[in-house]
């Protein structure tokens, strides 16, 4: 008897704790701390800008993203590492002297700009075979030390406004995007961009080059766009600046701010020469393109950061000459023995200081007297042909 009523009294109350229980799961799936602001189920969690001193406490351990930046956080050591399923951090504009130890492993995009960060060792970012987008922007970095194989996915590397003196070594070779610009870069290293077939956008402008090793860029095969502006090029030092200027010729990219030039476009040699725009990447429409047929591209990626070139002008010198092509009203230059885009930019006005006028080649004589010619021979069968016109027609008639 006693134990049917113990039974009963048990099936009574579970009710009662299935219903407390409940209650207290909602709550903890529901909690958000209350200085900052969680959307999407609280997985989305904005903390920014609230003076913070400390990482808030109840955050979910299931949040996605989490936004922490313009705060006064100095030390996050082994606070992050149980939020196993944050996908995008921002802990940019704080007073971090590190990237924080222990960062989980899911993380796909980090923001840590605007900070006190000098050095990036190996293990900072070991093990993060997810991460995509890394960005350490506006620091003080000067030295990083990446482990290519730990970063396999990264695509999108940010070192830009740092005090960096060399070209980082060894980055991972899935690298699409590298701005590398607003430093104090005086030589790439050879090699060092060997192993980057996927590179596509590397952003060099603002730095303190002066000449480049021979062939730095030729294993790039995957370039497309390419800045240099703004750099103090020796120019008179014909030896070691001559193989830059021969490489510009000559590849498909595009080449913002050319080093010894008064145009602040070049390269793209091969893709005009093919007249096709539609392979042209990176590529605004040409200045009098035809209005009534529009050419439809995504709009060129926006340098990330500050002026792209101060050597780069829009004074052409020799005074090319422009040839309109089939389709859309297409205008390309003809110099340097080869076709050059004619595209709208917006540059600096201010000239670099070791900028003198060099010497290019020829405009392509075959072709300017084949397109004469042809002109002249129009011009003859049109007045033989009004001749005949003069004479046969009254006869007939």
């Amino acid at each position: 008897m006693e134990r049917i009523r113990t039974a009963h009294i048990n099936s009574a109350s579970m009710p009662a704790n299935l219903l407390l229980l409940l209650l207290f799961g909602v709550r903890v799936l529901a909690i958000c701390p209350p200085m900052c602001t969680c959307s999407r189920g609280h997985r989305v969690v904005d903390c920014s800008a609230r003076g913070l001193g400390i990482l808030p406490d109840s955050l979910q351990h299931n949040i996605h993203f989490l936004n922490l930046s313009h705060n006064r956080l100095q030390d996050l050591d082994g606070l992050l590492n149980h939020f196993d399923h944050l996908r995008t951090l921002d802990i940019s504009y704080n007073h971090l002297h590190h990237l924080p130890v222990g960062l989980p492993r899911a993380l796909w995009d980090i923001r840590a700009s605007g900070n006190y960060i000098r050095q990036l060792e190996k293990n900072d970012t070991a093990y993060h075979w997810n991460l995509q987008n890394l960005d350490l922007s506006h620091n003080l970095l000067e030295r990083v030390v990446l482990i290519n194989n730990t970063l396999s996915n990264l695509q999108a590397l940010n070192l830009s406004h740092n005090k960096f003196w060399t070209v980082p070594t060894n980055m991972p070779y899935n690298l699409e995007i590298v701005d590398l610009s607003h430093n104090y870069l005086l030589q790439i290293l050879p090699g060092s961009l060997d192993r980057l077939p996927r590179l596509s956008r590397f952003y060099l402008h603002a730095n303190r080059f002066t000449s480049l090793s021979e062939g730095v860029f030729n294993r790039l095969d995957g370039l497309q766009l390419l800045t240099l502006g703004d750099n103090p090029w020796a120019c008179e030092d014909e030896e070691n600046i001559n193989h830059l200027l021969t490489w510009m010729q000559q590849t498909p990219a595009k080449v913002l701010g050319c080093p010894c030039y008064t145009r602040p476009t070049c390269g793209e040699v091969h893709m005009a020469t093919r007249r096709t725009w539609n392979s042209a990447a990176f590529t605004e429409p040409p200045l009098g393109a035809d209005a009534r047929h529009p050419i439809h591209r995504a709009p060129m990626q926006a340098v990330t950061s500050g002026s792209l070139s101060k050597s780069a002008q829009l004074n052409v010198a020799h005074n090319p000459s422009p040839v309109n092509t089939s389709g859309a009203g297409v205008q390309v230059l003809i110099m340097g023995g080869g076709f050059l885009t004619s595209t709208p930019h917006s540059l600096s006005t201010q000239s670099s200081t070791t900028i003198r006028t060099r010497s290019t080649k020829k405009v392509l004589p075959g072709r300017a007297r084949s397109t004469s010619h042809q002109v002249h021979i129009c011009s003859f069968e049109t007045t033989i042909l009004s001749l005949l016109c003069t004479v046969f027609i009254p006869s007939a008639l």
